[in-house]
């Protein structure tokens, strides 16, 4: 990998030799590497666009999973998670919730276990997790963003596609222009941690995180003067209306949905009022897994 940073930062949240065996395999890594997986007593997988390489007990990796492959044992799950909450469990209460940390380099760690039964509900037992390496892509909104700025659009795509991606770098160039807000409410597009962002947002925009997207709204457009609010995945009928309170008042909104097609995008309840609306202006989609960030056809509404 050129760029071993965020590799780095990772293999620095496992046990020691397990860590020395990540490093020793940076020299086998191509740089589209996506994500690090771990399974309690299951292997260390390095998943790619198209492949998955996994961890060897002797070190390196192969495409096959074999009996030589490194097998996690649930000592070194635990380590892991002490290391995720810096040794404090009861200091990480929301990300345990919600099964979700932000690390350096505005990695992503996607948490499964089993949660516990009592409120509030965290979890306890960890089975495995999913560190995602940031892909911040500078340049992937240039083609698109003379017909998108100044208009309501909604970026589409499915799970993979590039749909965040597109979302920052579209909220980076509006935010060098503009005054914009990022409803930022898992900690996804600008990945704050230790109170920076870790990903360029752009330098005139101001970040809510932590909270509801529908909070987050209108609390901007009660008090920040937005032109532009950008939002990650839309997912509810109350997203649906505080992104409609906004529009009626001036403001202008680029937001992402699941979605490979028209059909399956109004198929869901909040996406068809933002469309029945009358404010959104396009639909981008999003070429697929294999091409991040990539658009494959705009629709114009």
């Amino acid at each position: 990998m050129k760029d071993s940073t965020s590799f780095r930062v990772i293999a620095d949240h496992m046990p020691e030799v397990l860590r020395n065996l990540m490093l020793d395999t940076l020299h086998e890594l191509s740089d589209d590497l996506m994500e690090v997986r771990l399974h309690s007593s299951g292997p260390v997988c390095f998943a790619f666009p198209n492949k998955t390489l996994f961890l060897q007990k002797n070190g390196g990796t192969s495409s096959a999973l074999t009996e030589e492959a490194y097998i996690v044992n649930r000592k070194e799950i635990r380590e892991c998670a002490d290391k995720l909450c810096h040794y404090s469990v009861h200091s990480c209460t929301k990300q345990l919730s919600e099964g979700c940390f932000v690390i350096g380099n505005g990695i992503r760690v996607g948490v499964s276990g089993i949660y516990s039964s009592v409120e509030p509900s965290v979890l306890t037992e960890f089975c495995s997790f999913n560190f995602r390496l940031p892909r911040e892509v500078k340049g992937c909104a240039d083609g698109i963003f003379s017909e998108t700025f100044d208009r309501n659009i909604i970026i589409c795509g499915a799970v993979n596609s590039g749909k965040t991606t597109l979302l920052r770098e579209l909220c980076r160039l509006n935010g060098d222009l503009r005054k914009t807000v990022l409803i930022d409410e898992r900690n996804e597009v600008a990945a704050f941690y230790s109170g920076t962002p870790q990903n360029d947002v752009g330098a005139m925009t101001d970040i809510i995180g932590n909270c509801s997207r529908s909070r987050g709204i209108m609390s901007a457009i009660r008090t920040l003067s937005p032109e532009v609010i950008v939002c990650d995945e839309i997912a509810s009928v109350d997203d649906a209306e505080a992104i409609i309170t906004g529009l009626s008042c001036g403001v202008r909104f680029i937001v992402t949905a699941h979605g490979e097609s028209v059909s399956e995008v109004t198929k869901r309840a909040e996406l068809k009022m933002l469309i029945d609306s009358g404010f959104f202006h396009k639909l981008i989609f999003l070429r697929g897994s294999s091409s991040v960030g990539e658009v494959g056809r705009i629709v114009r509404l």
